[in-house]
């Protein structure tokens, strides 16, 4: 990674506007932010592959469909859309242009656009790891189920194993079966006490030993993982080639089968028939916007690392538009792929599909659907073409989680780490697994709950909501639109300016403030969290976002002047660049 050449303009706190945009060059002079032996994509495809891998992840088959049914069916594609539109493309198309623009990482960027808000960078990379710690265990699972599904009885189809108990109903191909609420189904059997073993945890107070055996996946996956990314975007965008469209054709090949079978209508009809009276609950709406925001994926620092190796007149409008349809797209096929599937369930189970979508998060990937598989001709070969899905979607977002911690700490300090790539993605893989091993104990998936609902959550929407804010009002929407017009030729139109100053902000605060006034209590099975663990749980939160006052602290104290003069201090500060002098009022780059 090389070396970069800043701007430097001491006592700065936030980069200066020129005063009334009077005399503002909007093709700003020849400053260099770094040098041109960065990386770069090979081609444009490995780019786009990266992110919609990223953006197409595990969510996308479960999180959807299960919102979509569960707020309205057809009717949540209304809110679904503008929200989209509103709020998480435009926030998306920001990231974008951000990092192709300052060609840098989430920590090091906020030296251009305003440095006092530096804590921001700090506290992407600290969320970044805590999804490290529990996504890549759901990746394990998945692993777990794959190499399971190499028999030619699914270990999921009968009651038969050590590992059932007397609850264990097997309706599948038998007539006058009794389903209860006592009732499991093998497959259900099979992820909590084969796979998970949470039977034999009491919960967070008691998580057991280590199960080795998913240590061994995880130890795996990690594996790939490093591989991929050691040698930098040279890399992974050829491995993405695989991960990023394996998926679709494994999602074709469902759907097509799906759709073959007896009571697939059911479960469409279930998936997409319109609520509108639904409309009318604010739940909804924040639905909504939670699961698009989710989905685009902003704030994960990954969009600014992935287009910092792109080419500076790169087309990241069009990128933006692009891939933001076909994450949306994806999402949208999955409620058919799933719900025909379940239609097919509660048609052999004799019950209303309701009944059989009551699962959610996981349990719908892990239970449901293995339980349709597993009745199906051709189990086996469905069972393990689905698993492979499972997997490269999961890969595909952990590169991009991981190169955004990369790419940040290594622009952040080229001197010590750019040419010791492969000893830091090294340090960082060991550290991620680590940090995953409390998630791979008997009560590991409790784990996996506390940490997605707390170490992310709220934590990141509130740092995408002061770094849109950053963007949009302290560095300056005018500012910001001519660094698009250097890089594209056209400034963007009135649309994405309001956007970006007021309408994905607010956008952003609803789902933070709705999320505050509407606590959700914790459970997973049959376990309700501890007040205790919810604590836990909002330190965790906590110890990400803390790093943005904590810097601004720092920064205040240590920068000198007035308060009232620190932001003006150094704003004619000039620099030899290239032989020529570069004017801090209105070409400012750095800190």
């Amino acid at each position: 990674m090389p070396h970069q050449e800043q701007v430097i303009a001491h006592g700065n706190l936030c980069a200066p506007g020129p005063p009334n945009n009077a005399g503002y060059n909007s093709n700003p002079g020849p400053v260099i932010i770094q040098t041109e032996s960065r990386d770069k994509w090979s081609k444009k495809m490995d780019f786009l592959l990266s992110v919609i891998g990223f953006a197409v992840d595990l969510g996308n088959v479960w999180r959807f469909p299960y919102i979509c049914y569960q707020n309205g069916g057809g009717a949540f594609l209304i809110p679904y859309v503008l929200m989209a539109i509103f709020g998480g493309v435009p926030l998306f198309y920001m990231e974008l242009a951000l990092g192709q623009f300052h060609r840098t990482g989430a920590i090091s960027i906020w030296k251009h656009i305003c440095p006092i808000f530096k804590g921001i960078g700090f506290a992407i990379c600290i969320i970044a790891l805590y999804v490290s710690f529990y996504y890549n265990t759901i990746i394990a699972w998945a692993l777990f189920y794959f190499y399971s599904s190499f028999s030619s009885t699914l270990p999921w189809t009968s009651c038969d194993n050590e590992w059932n108990t007397e609850n264990c109903t097997n309706y599948f191909g038998k007539d006058n079966v009794t389903w209860t609420n006592y009732s499991r189904s093998p497959a259900e059997e099979f992820y909590t006490r084969n796979v998970l073993a949470v039977h034999e945890s009491s919960g967070l107070g008691n998580v057991g030993y280590i199960r080795w055996q998913l240590m061994l996946c995880l130890f795996l996956i990690f594996t790939i993982v490093y591989f991929s990314l050691w040698k930098g975007v040279k890399t992974s965008g050829k491995v993405v080639w695989v991960t990023a469209t394996l998926p679709y054709v494994v999602l074709l090949i469902l759907m097509i089968r799906g759709a073959t079978l007896p009571g697939a209508w059911k479960g469409v009809v279930f998936y997409l028939n319109p609520k509108w009276e639904k409309l009318q609950e604010t739940s909804v709406w924040v639905d909504a916007a939670a699961q698009i925001f989710f989905s685009l994926g902003p704030g994960f620092g990954v969009l600014l690392a992935l287009s910092s190796y792109n080419p500076f007149n790169n087309n990241c409008y069009r990128d933006a538009i692009v891939t933001s349809l076909v994450n949306c797209l994806t999402s949208f096929v999955s409620g058919f792929v799933i719900f025909t599937v379940l239609g097919y369930m509660a048609e052999q189970r004799n019950v209303n599909v309701e009944d059989v979508a009551k699962d959610k998060g996981p349990s719908l990937l892990f239970i449901t659907y293995p339980e349709a598989i597993a009745n199906m001709v051709g189990s086996t070969f469905f069972a393990i073409i689905f698993f492979v899905m499972m997997i490269t979607l999961g890969l595909d977002s952990t590169f991009g989680g991981l190169e955004a911690i990369i790419t940040a700490v290594m622009d952040e300090y080229p001197d010590v780490l750019s040419h010791r790539r492969e000893l830091f993605v090294l340090a960082l893989v060991v550290v991620c697994f680590l940090g995953s091993l409390s998630t791979l104990t008997k009560g590991g998936a409790y784990v996996v709950k506390l940490l997605e609902e707390f170490g992310v959550g709220s934590s990141i929407i509130a740092v995408v909501f002061l770094e849109a804010t950053a963007v949009s009002w302290f560095y300056g929407i005018n500012r910001f639109s001519n660094d698009i017009k250097s890089m594209l030729g056209y400034t963007p139109g009135l649309f994405w300016k309001v956007c970006w100053v007021a309408i994905s902000p607010a956008f952003l605060a609803y789902i933070i403030i709705s999320s505050l006034l509407n606590p959700q209590p914790l459970t997973l099975f049959d376990y309700k969290f501890p007040d205790w663990s919810i604590t836990v749980g909002f330190v965790i939160g906590a110890s990400s976002f803390i790093w943005i006052p904590i810097y601004m602290v720092y920064k205040l104290v240590w920068t000198p002047g007035s308060l009232k003069q620190r932001p003006q201090n150094g704003s004619k500060a000039s620099v030899q660049a290239t032989g020529v002098e570069v004017d801090l009022r209105f070409n400012y780059r750095g800190a």
